[in-house]
């Protein structure tokens, strides 16, 4: 088993179709105030796959941002990354090999490397993990998830974080249909809400920095009324910045805003990258709902990904399951409606290189956002 990690520059990261592993995303934080750094890595096959493989090499790019959470500490973070998915009984043999790798080239300061993994949760096929409604009911407690994850490693340092930043739950829907046939897989009232909106005059344009402040409105009444952490202004400005200073990227991210007469109802970003497309960030107006500007702002947004040469869009965060007393289960039920598939992620996953530090961090985390990651 084979992995080599060598510094890359941001623009030399290949195009994809997770946005949050783009030079793009390296922009868009940068604007943040965390620092990107770009990575290649080429690993042997068998350290992806069971043995047999070791002759086939496999190359990849990585996004890290790193942030520091004080004058004297860093965190490493990785965005939906690793790409490359291994084998489940070689996720954890993977992840340490890429971790030992990277640690020097980290910052001395570095706490821990947090990967917020795309792969499909470990236990989402098991039978065990569902309900008798076909509901996944979620992986087991987090000690018997490392349990297995570690299991053949060297060193069993992998621990599931807390909590995810990124959404582990989402649906997929498939583009590779015409217009008619997307409609037709939908929930018949999702359809009929759509095509209600339409009829009804419901009209759906793309912005740029123009709408920003007419946007921020609307998503400071979304998170009020939902109760969700409230970025600021300059979060999404720098979004439209990083998109705007680079006109050559192969990364798209438009801003989408649905009117009725003129009074904005709704609103989104859609990112396009690689041949996917993902909603981003919403948010809608507490007025005229019975006009259900959000149905034909996402069936919109759909349509613009699929012109643009994308063959899947991801709905990006819902419920893990359509159980009512979930929090974000109105979400669930809006989002299920247009047909996707559900996907389950892995979610986040610390590698310390401090421990001591590590364990003061989670203890800090678990009691104050500032320790946040995100």
């Amino acid at each position: 088993m084979h992995c080599t990690v060598e510094p890359e520059k941001i623009q030399d990261i290949q195009k994809n179709r997770i946005l949050q592993q783009t030079g793009f995303w390296a922009r868009v934080k940068y604007r943040q105030g965390i620092q990107p750094r770009a990575f290649t890595y080429e690993t042997s096959g068998d350290l992806l796959h069971p043995a047999g493989e070791g002759q086939h090499m496999v190359h990849d790019d990585l996004l890290v941002l790193v942030r520091h959470i004080d004058s004297t500490h860093s965190i490493a973070y990785v965005p939906y990354g690793p790409k490359e998915e291994p084998e489940t009984e070689n996720q954890g043999i993977f992840l340490e090999e890429l971790s030992e790798q990277l640690r020097r080239h980290l910052p001395a300061d570095c706490i821990f490397i947090r990967y917020d993994l795309p792969w499909e949760n470990q236990w989402a096929r098991e039978r065990d993990y569902f309900d008798s409604c076909g509901n996944w009911l979620g992986p087991p407690p987090a000690r018997n998830q490392e349990l297995r994850v570690n299991f053949n490693t060297h060193r069993w340092n992998l621990f599931k974080s807390q909590s995810d930043i990124l959404p582990a739950n989402t649906f997929f829907i498939n583009l590779g249909r015409n217009g008619e046939d997307l409609l037709e897989s939908m929930k018949p009232k999702t359809r009929y809400n759509i095509r209600l909106s339409v009829r009804k005059g419901v009209r759906v344009q793309g912005y740029g920095m123009e709408m920003l402040d007419t946007w921020y409105s609307m998503y400071r009444e979304t998170a009020s009324r939902n109760g969700i952490y409230l970025h600021d202004i300059d979060y999404f400005r720098s979004v439209l910045e990083a998109r705007s200073s680079d006109p050559s990227s192969p990364v798209g991210v438009k801003l989408l805003m649905a009117d009725y007469e003129g009074e904005y109802l709704a609103g989104m970003f859609l990112g396009l990258s690689g041949r996917r497309g993902t909603y981003l960030y919403g948010a809608s107006s507490g007025r005229k709902r019975h006009l259900m500007a959000t149905y034909t702002l996402q069936w919109e947004a759909i349509r613009a990904a699929r012109q643009s040469g994308c063959c899947e869009y991801d709905m990006f965060g819902t419920a893990p399951n359509a159980n009512p007393s979930h929090p974000m289960h109105g979400l669930h039920r809006f989002k299920s409606g247009f047909g996707g598939r559900m996907f389950h992620r892995m979610g986040c996953w610390d590698y310390p290189l401090d421990h001591e530090k590590y364990t003061v961090f989670r203890a800090r985390e678990t009691n104050s956002q500032r320790y946040h990651v995100g």
